[in-house]
């Protein structure tokens, strides 16, 4: 079985074409391009543009519906804009914005418990968008400057975002409260102290540990997810460190930067640097293929997708998805 594993993977690298072909799929991947102000729709079995549709004034975020059929995109506009551009991805056309009221500066979005929820900088908050009703339903105030990205737990019980002029991570946890004879929930904020600069963040997959790319400060910190603290700065040298990502499996994770021309990739057990795969002249949004096999980082100052094996850690193709492209979201249809 050993013999065949292999000789699979090396017909893989030498024929990508078989394993595309092979890993035919409904996904497609979802990229923003901020100087066109449109969505891509990418077939990701061809690398081919299949749809592009107007998403309104400075798109930055986009995240699909669980079920792929649409797309939420934040206009941010560093506090100027107020809306979320709506997608309809079967039909590939735009639909009435979303009017966020005071929230203004919408920027990091995640699609959990059939809701959106966003991050708004300028009312320093998070809120959350239900389409069933087509109304915020939810808002929480973080106190803290610039609240970036958004992460939202499966059960909903737990919340983490950077606040990149802070310098802070909050992990904003629910709890119960007692007011007998009834109980409601409520809940905590943690604020954290990582790096300066804190933008980018993921979580690993086993659920441990948040890392997070300090731009400022061109390191990584690394919060042990139980306790709530950091637990290791990695001095790692990516100054204009823009988003960072774990493979699907946790072993790797990749972290892009608009001040240079590399994708840095790091082994996650020993923290160290593996490589870095020269890209272009910067990049912006990462998205890791489901399966494992394949990542995807926008190149903003060189207009295009540049699309990675994961195995071989190369640059195997370009997807030109429009100028400055930037934000990017998986979506897939069962």
């Amino acid at each position: 079985m050993k013999i065949l594993f292999h000789a699979a993977i090396l017909i893989g690298i030498c024929l990508p074409g078989v394993v595309i072909a092979q890993s035919k799929t409904s996904a497609s991947l979802l990229v923003l391009s901020k100087r066109d102000h449109t969505l891509a729709i990418v077939d990701v079995s061809t690398l081919q543009i299949v749809g592009k549709i107007p998403v309104g004034d400075d798109p930055h975020e986009v995240i699909a519906s669980a079920d792929g059929t649409m797309a939420y995109v934040s206009n941010y506009g560093f506090g100027a804009f107020n809306t979320l551009a709506v997608v309809d991805l079967v039909a590939k056309k735009a639909l009435p914005a979303i009017d966020l009221g005071p929230l203004h500066g919408p920027h990091g979005l995640t699609f959990v418990g059939g809701k959106t929820w966003f991050t708004a900088e300028a009312a320093k908050a998070i809120g959350r968008y239900d389409p069933a009703t087509n109304k915020v339903d939810w808002i929480i105030g973080t106190g803290q400057n610039r609240t970036h990205m958004i992460y939202v737990s499966d059960d909903e019980k737990q919340i983490i975002t950077t606040n990149v002029s802070s310098g802070t991570v909050s992990i904003i946890d629910q709890i119960t409260v007692k007011m007998p004879p009834s109980s409601r929930a409520d809940w905590n904020e943690n604020v954290i102290r990582v790096g300066n600069g804190s933008e980018g963040f993921d979580v690993s997959p086993d659920h441990k540990e948040v890392w997070v790319a300090n731009a400022q400060d061109g390191t990584i910190s690394v919060i042990d997810l139980a306790g709530e603290k950091v637990i290791e700065t990695l001095a790692v040298n990516v100054h204009g460190a823009n988003r960072l990502k774990f493979t699907p499996d946790g072993k790797r994770v990749l972290v892009s930067t608009l001040g240079g021309p590399d994708l840095v990739v790091l082994d996650a057990a020993t923290r160290k640097e593996i490589t870095r795969i020269p890209i272009g002249h910067g990049a912006a949004g990462i998205v890791m293929q489901p399966d494992g096999l394949r990542a995807f980082v926008a190149c903003s100052p060189d207009d295009y997708v540049a699309v990675i094996d994961l195995y071989s850690l190369k640059v195997i193709g370009h997807i030109q998805a429009g100028g400055q492209p930037d934000g990017m979201a998986w979506a897939d249809r069962p």
